[in-house]
């Protein structure tokens, strides 16, 4: 009996220290976790910027879209015999945890992703708030376009075409085959965690699209062609609309600062110009008060500084008040003559509202001693409805105060329904033109008269979320006018039409997510 207890000792000491042996603990308790996590961090998992869903063990391209797959972060796993040490460390460690888990979204069973899409204007901002130069979309803004991550570097490609035949009535109208067009490259460099530098690059086809008059456009106004002032047509946009630079800062979570350079770009004055606004992407024509709220997007010299601060943002410009030359292809002289000021409130995700005043020297060529005092406010209001549906809303007032002729005032109203397939948009608007403005005879030169827009269009999209948006699109927008402008129109009915394809980037993925998430948010309320 005592020899079997004997045995039974030995074994039980023997069992002990190679217990004991195997922790060691002569070594630091993080040994362990060391250990333990770089036999877990062997594996290296990849995955899709735009598709986290997609987890692979081996570099390469998402399946999906084509994107290079990106290491995944992996997260730290504790043994358990470190998280039952102590009651005050197990009670810190879930604390940790639970802050963790409130910054990152973690997924893909302990890996992290950390795609953080910031503007290229301002790294304090996200992208879905960054509309045409400095200006502000809401920040629940649906983003058409490709993005391509190279390292930590980002970039954007947006643009659209509308291939079409489009008819205008009266006697000053005319019907034609054209092609509207732009695309756009934004680029953005971290400089550290708080720091960025961006670019931009816009450019258009009109120049051989549209040729030099432009495409016809009923009451329609600004610049001119072979040294005559153009009427009833909306001008060609210049092959370059922007090629410029910025640098921001982030001071703290709520306080940031940028300066932006453009040649041509864009100053601090009126609302996103309207091929970027949501609520007008989907219509190919240009709005009649183009001239009253942001003509300003291709200036040829710009310099802006703006300071934000808890969804309020002041910011300032110097530019160029000359409007481009009839020459499209080539870079104006900057003068830095004018200067303008703007304020931007973002309250909620779904709201967007500017005021801003600008000086003006001398924009148009023909007409050099004329100066123009411009003051707009607008309010951008966008509700996503779900993952493939939104609905954007915008209100532009803007006013122009020229040498001679006193002030003129305009209003815009769009709206741009978008459900699936299915896009149905709206515009009104009424601006003041004057007899000159609008080329008539020297007994009309100086009275003002009232003259207004109602459009009404459909888009079904013949590709649907595969890349690229092919949209089949039809408009009609009815004129009205003062009868004194009978003489110049003809006594029948303003009216134009037109059919046309739409062709654009589709909606982006990570964008698409977010509204979805939103629009459950917004339900849940």
């Amino acid at each position: 009996m005592n020899r079997q207890i004997l045995v039974f000792v030995c074994a039980l000491t023997l069992a002990t220290r190679v217990q004991i042996g195997a922790i060691d603990l002569n070594r630091p308790l993080h040994e362990h976790d060391y250990e333990q996590e770089q036999e877990y961090g062997k594996t290296q998992k990849y995955t899709c910027p735009m598709h986290p869903e997609v987890v692979t063990d081996h570099p390469g391209n998402c399946p999906k879209c084509g994107m290079k797959l990106v290491p995944l972060k992996q997260s730290k796993r504790r043994t358990p015999y470190v998280e039952r040490s102590t009651p005050n460390h197990q009670s810190h460690v879930s604390h940790q945890s639970h802050q963790t888990q409130q910054m990152h979204a973690p997924s893909h069973e302990g890996h992290e992703m950390h795609m953080e899409m910031h503007s290229s204007i301002d790294i304090a901002d996200p992208m879905s708030r960054e509309g045409s130069g400095t200006s502000w979309l809401p920040d629940s803004s649906p983003m058409y376009g490709r993005m391509f991550m190279f390292d930590e570097n980002m970039l954007m490609l947006h643009g659209a075409i509308f291939p079409r035949y489009t008819n205008v009535s009266t006697r000053r109208g005319d019907d034609r085959i054209d092609a509207p067009n732009w695309i756009m490259a934004m680029f953005s460099h971290p400089l550290g965690n708080n720091a960025q530098l961006g670019a931009r690059l816009m450019m258009s086809l009109d120049p051989l699209t549209e040729g030099g008059r432009g495409y016809p456009l009923l009451f329609q106004s600004g610049e001119s062609w072979h040294d005559q002032p153009l009427h009833d047509r909306q001008h060609p946009h210049d092959l370059f609309d922007e090629l410029s630079v910025s640098l921001s800062q982030k001071f703290d979570y709520d306080l940031s600062a940028y300066v932006y350079f453009g040649y041509p770009g864009e100053p601090a004055l009126g609302p996103p110009t309207f091929m970027h606004r949501p609520s007008a992407m989907d219509d190919p024509d240009a709005p009649l008060g183009h001239h009253w709220q942001d003509s300003t997007h291709v200036t040829f010299g710009v310099a802006t500084a703006g300071v934000a601060w808890n969804n309020v943002k002041i910011e300032g410009s110097i530019f160029t008040g000359r409007e481009p030359d009839e020459n499209r292809y080539n870079f104006d002289q900057p003068n830095f003559d004018s200067y303008s000021g703007r304020i931007s409130w973002n309250p909620t995700r779904n709201l967007a509202l500017q005021v801003s005043y600008g000086y003006i020297e001398s924009p148009e060529a023909l007409e050099p001693a004329l100066n123009r005092h411009r003051t707009t406010a607008s309010v951008i209001y966008n509700l996503p409805l779900g993952q493939d549906s939104n609905w954007s809303n915008t209100f532009v007032w803007g006013r122009n105060h020229d040498t001679g002729e006193g002030k003129t005032q305009s209003f815009l109203v769009e709206s741009d329904y978008q459900r699936g397939r299915d896009t149905v948009y709206l515009r009104w608007e009424r601006v003041e033109k004057s007899g000159h403005e609008l080329v008539l005879k020297p007994p009309d030169e100086s009275h003002i008269f009232p003259v207004s827009g109602y459009t009404i269009g459909y888009v079904r999209d013949l590709s649907h979320g595969n890349g690229l948006d092919v949209g089949l699109g039809t408009q009609f927008t009815i004129n009205d006018r003062p009868d004194r402008l009978d003489r110049y129109y003809g006594d029948d009915l303003g009216y134009a039409f037109q059919f046309f394809l739409r062709i654009r980037p589709s909606l982006h993925s990570h964008s698409a997510q977010e509204h979805s998430e939103h629009a459950v948010a917004g339900m849940g309320k």
